[in-house]
């Protein structure tokens, strides 16, 4: 198979020098205005600073036709004091009664609207930077990005603001932010990289500033302009304090009323300009919202996503190159287990940037739970920017208690660059980890990753070896399979034929195989292969794609798939197809929909998986899905069920409101959570918290458990 496709990717490649080109338009750098007094911030941009600043308009289209010039005027100015950035913004539009804006909530999601983007990378390392995202309603939304977009934390909340009007000319935005919110060098002269981008999402129109190409996004800050013109800077506040309240009760039925009463605070110190030190004491999570709950229907673990703040800020710096399957650093193993809360009394964290350093270090300790002892989780993460893009670096993971004593060191290196051949992206690299367990067999305690992909418009290509040895065991990490060798390979041409008109992207895929050996024994464990014969989105935003995939996994023991049903332990082969389909997100009603049928082990899956989003208007969004799998065996067959719904209202832009509800037939009972966000000052939340059981198993409905909680947090700064 790889002789046969190898051509095909020498070609690519060829095409890809021929074509390549500089994706630069002039002027490339925006030099900011010192003023002396504060920008009013109401989105009218009628200050004389505005008239005095240099504008620049010179916006080029990535979507939907490439390197043309953008249909709609956009321009853009920076000014700033010493203590705060501006950033000025004219979307000028010609239809501005038809602009796409659904959203006013905090971190919106800014796929699926108009909006307007900028990225900053402030030490001008081409590697990282902040982004900042708002709509025309005001919503803003917010992303630590690393690694030129390969790592992106949308949970990183800065403190900044925004102002926007709407009129019959387009709309219009003064965005302000901090210096206290960024990390940059200690020097008198700043030098930055920066980009903007704006979308026009009934047009389906992307245009960027500079680094336009298909084969680059906004987040490939290499490809970014240059702020020039700040100086004398000051990264302004260098103690912030943010002491906590939580109160509330929970009920449960047979049990007494339990109250809650909980203080706590997070405390961050400017070590310099570019290391921050976080102390937390009594660390709460009474705001965060519910997991959702899921039906396992394989014989692998599932993997839950982190939601708690204190985790999600500064994830980026704890990162280890062997993959989301195989993770050394799991935060959710800290302070949760099986989904119940373990208390964190408190910790120490340290995560920033000296030099080429990146640096993340953490410790923390949770405290004693019924039969789970007292437990210190520590990690130390380190890496070092090499070459233009590339880096290297190593993490030591360690979990101590009366039980356990396990530590896992590992290093890592990758080599990137975005001027393979002109102007196309490639990555190589690798990484090795090792644990010790006290207590345990160390003899086959490895794990390694090596891979290179080639993430292009036209051609893309992905390949990776993996191995996890037995006895590899992170405590503090996440495995989703253990003791195997695994061998991934993936081609896909995406190419955009002109003489369909409707027609935005097409995809054809040859190849897309994981390969699984038992480490051990170097015996085949399990396969997955899938073509795709066929997908293209359309100009209108609509997707399609169908799939033929076929499966090969070995039970050396019975697997038991559902109560009273077991699979017997041998070796399967099955078939599957799949269908998926969505309309453009865009609209007021969004529809999407995953189809499959075919065998599974023994017997026959069919599975569907709907989805719908209607917005109602800016304040007001309902969604609601559905996952429905039938399942048949010569030993039984069974229905499994899964349906959530989520209606979010928001107030404004700092008041908003989200009631969450989810039901499945194994489990047999509704969760209800709703949360209500106050946002009194940027970075000062106030959270209401209301969680609901609803027991579904008996003839009629059971309230079991309800809880109810209040959280204040106060940013005070000095």
């Amino acid at each position: 198979m790889k002789g046969k496709y190898f051509p095909f990717i020498i070609f690519s490649l060829i095409i890809s020098f021929v074509i390549g080109y500089a994706q630069t338009s002039i002027p490339n750098t925006i030099k900011a205005l010192r003023i002396y007094s504060k920008i009013k911030l109401d989105g009218i941009l009628n200050e004389d600073a505005w008239f005095r600043a240099q504008k620049i308009s010179n916006f080029t289209q990535r979507e939907l036709n490439e390197g043309e010039p953008a249909t709609e005027r956009t321009e853009v100015a920076i000014v700033y004091t010493e203590k705060t950035l501006y950033i000025g913004v004219w979307c000028y539009d010609s239809e501005p009664n038809k602009l796409v804006a659904k959203e006013m909530k905090r971190d919106f999601n800014f796929d699926t609207e108009d909006n307007f983007e900028v990225i900053i990378d402030t030490y001008h390392d081409r590697r990282n930077g902040y982004l900042f995202v708002i709509n025309p309603n005001g919503a803003r939304a917010d992303v630590l990005v690393t690694d030129e977009g390969r790592r992106m934390n949308k949970d990183w909340n800065g403190v900044w603001d925004v102002a926007v009007q709407v009129n019959d000319q387009g709309w219009f935005a003064e965005i302000e932010i901090p210096f206290s919110t960024l990390k940059f060098p200690q020097r008198n002269v700043q030098v930055w990289g920066i980009n903007f981008e704006r979308n026009i999402r009934r047009k389906k129109e992307q245009v960027l500033w500079q680094g336009w190409s298909r084969d680059y996004e906004l987040e490939r800050v290499s490809q970014a302009g240059t702020l020039v013109g700040l100086e004398g800077i000051s990264s302004g506040h260098l103690l912030e304090i943010k002491p906590y309240f939580t109160g509330g009760f929970e009920k449960k039925p047979g049990i007494k009323t339990t109250y809650v009463n909980k203080v706590g605070a997070d405390v961050n110190y400017l070590i310099t300009s570019n290391l921050k030190l976080n102390l937390t004491f009594n660390t709460d999570f009474a705001q965060v919202e519910s997991d959702r709950a899921r039906i396992n229907l394989t014989r692998f673990s599932l993997y839950f996503p982190e939601k708690r703040d204190f985790f999600l800020e500064g994830r980026g710096s704890f990162d280890f190159g062997l993959g989301r399957s195989a993770q050394v650093f799991y935060s959710r193993r800290i302070g949760i287990k099986e989904h119940e809360e373990i208390p964190i009394i408190g910790g120490v964290r340290l995560i920033g940037k000296e030099g080429g350093t990146n640096i993340g270090i953490l410790s923390l300790q949770t405290a004693a739970k019924e039969d789970e002892p007292t437990t210190n989780y520590s990690v130390i993460r380190i890496s070092r920017d090499v070459l233009s893009q590339s880096k290297v670096g190593f993490i030591v993971t360690a979990k101590n208690s009366r039980d356990v004593s396990n530590y896992v060191y590992g290093i890592d290196a990758t080599y990137v660059s975005s001027r393979l051949f002109g102007n196309k992206n490639i990555a190589i690299g690798g990484a090795i980890a090792q644990s010790q367990t006290k207590g345990d067999s160390n003899s086959r305690n490895l794990a390694y990753r090596f891979f290179l992909s080639y993430p292009n418009d036209r051609v893309e290509y992905d390949l990776a070896i993996v191995c996890i040895q037995r006895d590899f065991n992170p405590e503090i990490g996440f495995l989703r399979r253990r003791n195997y060798k695994m061998i991934y390979t993936e081609l896909q041409f995406n190419p955009r034929p002109s003489f369909l008109p409707w027609i935005r992207k097409m995809e054809f895929k040859p190849i897309d195989i994981n390969y699984y050996l038992i480490d051990d024994t170097n015996e085949l464990e399990s396969v997955s292969m899938e073509w795709r014969p066929l997908g293209f989105g359309t100009k209108s935003g609509e997707w399609f794609e169908y799939n033929i995939q076929r499966f090969f996994d070995r039970l050396d023991e019975p697997f038991e798939i559902h109560e009273g049903i077991e699979i017997p332990k041998g070796k399967y082969w099955f078939n599957r197809h799949e269908i998926q389909f969505h309309t453009f997100s865009g609209r007021k009603i969004y529809f999407r929909s995953n189809i499959s049928w075919g065998g599974y082990y023994s017997g026959t899956r069919k599975e569907a998986n709907l989805g719908i989003r209607l917005n109602v208007n800016k304040h007001l969004n309902i969604s609601a899905d559905t996952q429905l799998n039938r399942l048949e065996f010569p030993q039984g067959e069974f229905t499994t069920k899964e349906v959530g719904a989520r209606i979010e209202y928001a107030f404004n832009t700092k008041l908003y409101s989200i009631i969450f509800g989810q039901w499945n037939n194994e489990d047999n009972e509704i969760l209800i959570n709703f949360r209500l966000h106050w946002i009194p000052k940027i970075r000062s939340d106030f959270y209401l918290a209301i969680n609901q059981r609803i027991f579904t198993g008996s003839s009629k409905l059971k309230f079991e458990d309800t809880t109810v909680l209040l959280k204040l947090v106060w940013r005070f700064s000095y």
